[in-house]
Order: C-alpha cells, then structure tokens, then sequence
C-alpha cells in the first residue's frame, strides 16, 4: 500500500473518530447498529480507537432477521467475545408473532424491509437518542443524500428534504423528545477504503467475503445462495459455483458474486476492476427505482 493510500486512510479514520466522540458527547443512550458485515467490523476498530483505553461507551445492536448466513452469527458472538462488548440482539421474528409485522408472501419472500419496524421498536425499548450505523454514500443513491448525523422524526422517519446543514463538520444533535438520530461515521468512505482498512488493521472477517464453493440459484441476476429460507421456483435448480460476498445481509435477498478472491489483497485487486457496486447483487435493491430510498423513509438503517 503506497503512503498515499495510507495518509488517505489515516484521514477518513479521524474523520470517522472525530464523529463517534461527538455522538458521545451530544447524546445519552447511543448504540452501534451491528450486522457482522465489513462495515459494522470496522465501525467497532474505530469505536475501540476512540474511547481506548475504555471500553466502547454503547452496546452493539443486532436485528437479526432469522435468515442471516450462519457464518456472520458465528462470527458475530466470536467479536463479542472478544471485545468484551454488550450485544442486545432484537428478532424480525418477534415481532411477526407479536403482530408487529406481517410475512411476506409470494415467490420471492423476504424479512429484510421488515427489520424496521423491530429496530424502531428496539430503539424506543431502550431509548437510544442515537443509532451509529456503518452506511456510505458510495453504496447507493439514495446513501448519498446522507449527512453525518441524520435527523429521524418521532415516527423514526427520514426525510431527506429536511437535513440540518453540517459545515465545517459542525453537527447538530438537537432534537425533540421521541425523535433520535442516525449517525454515520463512515459517510465519505468507499468500498475500496474499508477494505484497504482492513488489511491494514489485520481485521477478522466473516469467512463467506472470501471466495468458497457454494450451491447458489441464479435468480434473474442474482445469485442466491442454498438456505432453508430459499424456495426453488419452477424452472430452477442449485448449482455449484466458486463465489464469495461483497456485502452481507438477509439470505433471502444478498446474492453471491462469482469469484477466485481468496485473500484480502485478491479481494482489493478485483474490488479495484469491478464495475458493478457491492449493491448490484442485493435483490432488495432492484425490488423499484426507490427501493433503498422508500425504507430508508419509513425507518431503515
């Protein structure tokens, strides 16, 4: 890595610091969204670099669908060990038997909009004034709209119309009583940043970002990998292929990407030569033209 790429790194890492320590000094009861993916890991380096030699001053927040890969929730309870920190891990599928949310229906069912309404009701359980998440604007377009810190209605609502200015990285944390805020640390990162981060802070990751052999069914472009929580349609069949994940999420919607990445410096030369975005293989993206952008209005992360 040339001292270019490190000094670059070395800013958006102070940048990212310099935002949690304002989150800890503006709000009382903030919490770090945690999905086990890339982003969330090295959300908790930077949160361990800005409070050490204490510990993180908030706990992990896990919604867990019911339909994550089992090598992310292995990977999830081994960094809490680790680490030491509090996790508070909230199921989609409480909150389908509590009438909260309804199962989908139809050929291609999924959990992954549902998260919402568990992560509102997680965020009033225990009051968190402000949720930290690991999201970028390079991910999708409707990211890029984003500010640091992302003011939520009493309705945890987004609007994007409505967002609080943030010049000179002065950020507003003023709010109402029952409204809260989203806090992104790593808004000006890009893909290609966390994981030259990675390999530069040794991280652990989740073992499916590397490329492995895999039954996946090809699903009008996206490849979805064998689970219990995936129903063949007519016509389709699993297969064997060499893939790996660039993102992680509900299994019923992130697809695999072929691949022969084996090792994180494999994984940075071919993130280099890709041109199509870590999203293009999440099946919840291509549900419209404003998928990301209508649950991130109703209360998405």
């Amino acid at each position: 890595m040339s001292n270019y790429n490190l000094t670059h790194l070395a800013q958006l890492e102070h940048e990212a610091i310099y935002v949690m320590r304002e989150v800890a000094a503006q709000f009382e009861r903030p919490a770090l969204l945690f999905s086990g993916g890339k982003d969330s890991i090295v959300m908790v380096r930077l949160a361990q670099k800005a409070f050490a030699p204490a510990r993180m001053p908030f706990p992990l927040v896990h919604i867990d669908t019911g339909h994550n890969f089992d090598e992310t929730l292995a990977f999830r309870d081994q960094l809490v060990r680790d680490t030491g920190a509090r996790l508070i891990v909230r199921r989609v599928a409480d909150s389908i038997a509590a009438g909260r949310a309804t199962e989908e229906k139809g050929p291609n069912p999924s959990r992954n909009a549902l998260q919402t309404v568990t992560l509102l009701d997680a965020i009033e359980e225990f009051k968190f004034d402000a949720c930290l998440g690991g999201a970028r604007r390079d991910e999708e377009k409707a990211r890029a709209k984003e500010r640091f810190f992302s003011h939520r209605d009493e309705f945890g609502q987004w609007d994007p119309k409505n967002q609080r200015p943030e010049l000179w990285n002065l950020f507003n944390g003023r709010k109402h009583p029952g409204e809260h805020f989203r806090v992104f640390p790593l808004s000006n990162w890009t893909e290609m940043d966390v994981w030259q981060y990675i390999a530069r802070e040794q991280l652990a990751i989740p073992t499916i970002y590397f490329s492995h052999e895999r039954e996946v069914v090809d699903r009008d472009g996206v490849l979805l990998a064998n689970t219990p929580h995936i129903t063949l349609l007519p016509g389709e069949k699993f297969g064997r292929r060499r893939v790996r994940f660039r993102t992680v999420g509900d299994a019923t919607c992130t697809g695999a990407v072929e691949s022969s990445a084996a090792t994180l410096a494999e994984i940075i030369q071919e993130v280099a030569a890709a041109r199509v975005t870590e999203r293009g293989a999440r099946a919840d993206d291509k549900r419209s033209e404003t998928a990301m952008e209508d649950r991130k209005k109703a209360g998405y992360f």
